[in-house]
């Protein structure tokens, strides 16, 4: 009875990814097999193949005996983590400025002057929304289907950090001149540029978590 297939419709993989990136589950937190069974309706098998599935996105980790629980990311795994986004943030960037048309750069202007008018307005949580929104915008327009998976795999992992970060002060002011190049040198169709400008903003990504986690550390 445990193996019974998954009901039609649930996505028990996509349920439990999007509850981990919510916050829902903390790092190194139990996920309890029969409590997820009862919850999305589904057989041990459905939610054990959706554990090697998150396990293999490395969200979660699968522990002998004793199941599986959310894995915890580390400071210095998330600055790895975001070195390697870094090169393939770069490539995208340069895709997009080679693959942009008019409508693109009517998009990617419009989300720049959003993410201006949240700065002005201190209104962080927006800002952080319209961050995503333009680094998904540039993936869309790149159309670079493997580095795209990639990044967001990668993504997905350090997004606990992500969203600390996001809360720093002065963050958003910090990092609203850099979207900008991104957006104009994309617009422009300089490929050089688009991706030196991605490169050096998620570079300054990685100076912030060191800084993050040194100021952690040290009120710890």
């Amino acid at each position: 009875m445990g193996t019974s297939p998954t009901p039609v419709g649930i996505d028990v993989t996509g349920a439990i990814r999007d509850a981990v990136l919510r916050g829902e589950y903390v790092p190194r937190q139990r996920l309890v097999e029969t409590d997820l069974c009862e919850q999305f309706g589904v057989g041990r098998a459905a939610v054990r193949a959706a554990f090697q599935q998150l396990a293999a996105e490395g969200l979660v980790e699968i522990q002998r005996n004793r199941g599986a629980r959310v894995r915890e990311i580390t400071f210095d795994e998330a600055i790895q983590i975001t070195e390697a986004r870094m090169v393939l943030e770069g490539l995208i960037a340069a895709r997009a400025a080679e693959r942009i048309s008019p409508a693109g750069v009517e998009t990617l202007r419009g989300i720049g002057a959003d993410m201006a008018k949240a700065v002005a307005d201190g209104e962080l949580a927006a800002y952080s929304d319209l961050n995503a929104r333009l680094h998904r915008c540039v993936r869309d327009i790149a159309g670079h289907e493997t580095a795209n998976r990639l990044i967001e795999q990668l993504r997905a992992q350090v997004v606990r950090h992500q969203f600390m970060l996001s809360r720093v002060p002065g963050r958003a002011r910090a990092s609203l001149p850099q979207h900008q190049r991104i957006i104009e040198a994309i617009a422009a169709g300089d490929p050089g540029e688009a991706e030196a400008a991605m490169r050096d903003h998620v570079a300054s990504v990685v100076e912030a978590l060191r800084t993050l986690e040194t100021s952690r550390t040290a009120v710890g």
